[in-house]
């Protein structure tokens, strides 16, 4: 028994000591990791032009018969063909080229996380549009966090200040945050239920100094600044601070209300700005969107007469990485949460 003592006892050392040699490693593999991070990116571009004939000559293939199905691409060749030489022509003479439309999207959670994403692909798009493109964002968003969705918002704005056309296509939701990035766009689509609007602010703090009080337990909450600290989750809040915050609240509200007013200028701001959201139909009534479609039938039909381009940029990552990204991901999360409880814990 003694020996068995004895050695389970060197058997959870040796654990102990691997585990702790393995988080040694992980951190120094994540440090590095967090250096090459904007080294490590690369974007991937798709033509869905491509795409779509590709689904459409394995309907065909398998539908039509074989005489129908030849004669199908000898058409098909012929009307390539033409548009070949017609873009020749045009170019010759002095017209502009055939138009490109390139595609984004953002899914969006509560830190808008999608954020630096994004970032990558509008810098890769802006080093090729012109005017004459067009930039077709695909948008969902509950919204959240208020400075992550307005520097989202600012990222798309980066369009618009170049003269490029802004397209927000919104096939389930673009609420509060999510709709304060779709009123960038010069015109905004929505799936006949998509849900918008809810340009509201809310912000909810628990405090469990009651509790605390019972057990016996005091914490001290100490500032240097008179509205450093207006509510708090473990000290005791006053009506001086509560007051103090809902002020704050009041006051991003405002912001918000100018930021769609400033974008959206055809919109009844008082009488949409009450936190209320709007299914697809409703929002057009409102005038939060310029038309009814989905994202798939405006691209669909952009495959017509332009070039399209699914644009996207993607981290390149190992297996230990990957782990890693997680492990990271799960903390940023909780430390977002103790940040928003702290500093900001407004979300629209």
């Amino acid at each position: 028994m003694e020996f068995l003592a004895e050695y389970g006892l060197f058997f959870a050392k040796t654990v102990t000591l691997l585990v702790a040699i393995l988080v040694v490693i992980v951190v120094l593999v994540g440090a590095g990791h967090k250096q090459r991070r904007a080294e490590r990116g690369h974007i991937e571009v798709r033509s869905l032009n491509d795409e779509i004939d590709a689904v459409s000559h394995t309907l065909k293939d398998a539908v039509l018969n074989p005489e129908e199905y030849k004669q199908d691409l000898k058409d098909e060749k012929k009307r390539t063909k033409a548009l070949q030489k017609s873009q020749k022509q045009a170019a010759k003479a002095g017209n502009a080229p055939t138009k490109r439309v390139y595609v984004l999207d953002f899914d969006g959670d509560i830190q808008a996380s999608a954020v630096d994403q994004l970032r990558e692909e509008v810098t890769a798009i802006l080093a090729i549009a012109t005017p004459a493109d067009e930039v077709v964002v695909r948008l969902e968003s509950p919204g959240g966090m208020v400075h992550s969705y307005g520097l989202a918002a600012s990222q798309l704005s980066r369009f618009v200040s170049k003269s490029i056309p802004l397209t927000i296509a919104v096939d389930k939701v673009a609420a509060s945050g999510g709709y304060m990035m779709a009123c960038i766009g010069n015109h905004i689509i929505a799936a006949p239920f998509a849900l918008l609007g809810s340009i509201g602010v809310v912000a909810q703090i628990p405090n469990f100094h009651r509790l605390l009080k019972s057990k016996d337990i005091d914490v001290e909450v100490l500032t240097a600044g008179e509205h450093k600290r207006t509510l708090t989750m473990f000290g005791e809040n006053t009506e001086k601070g509560r007051q103090k915050f809902i002020e704050e609240l009041e006051d991003v509200h405002a912001l918000f209300k100018n930021f769609i007013a400033e974008h959206r200028p055809k919109v009844n701001i008082a009488e949409v700005a009450t936190g209320e959201a709007w299914y697809g139909k409703r929002a057009l009534e409102h005038q939060l969107v310029d038309e009814l479609k989905t994202s798939d039938e405006y691209i669909v039909d952009k495959c017509q007469d332009c070039d399209v381009f699914q644009v996207r940029y993607v981290e390149d990552r190992n297996r230990v990485e990957q782990i890693l990204e997680r492990f990271t991901t799960s903390l940023s999360r909780i430390k977002g949460g103790e940040a928003l409880r702290s500093h900001e814990p407004f979300r629209f």
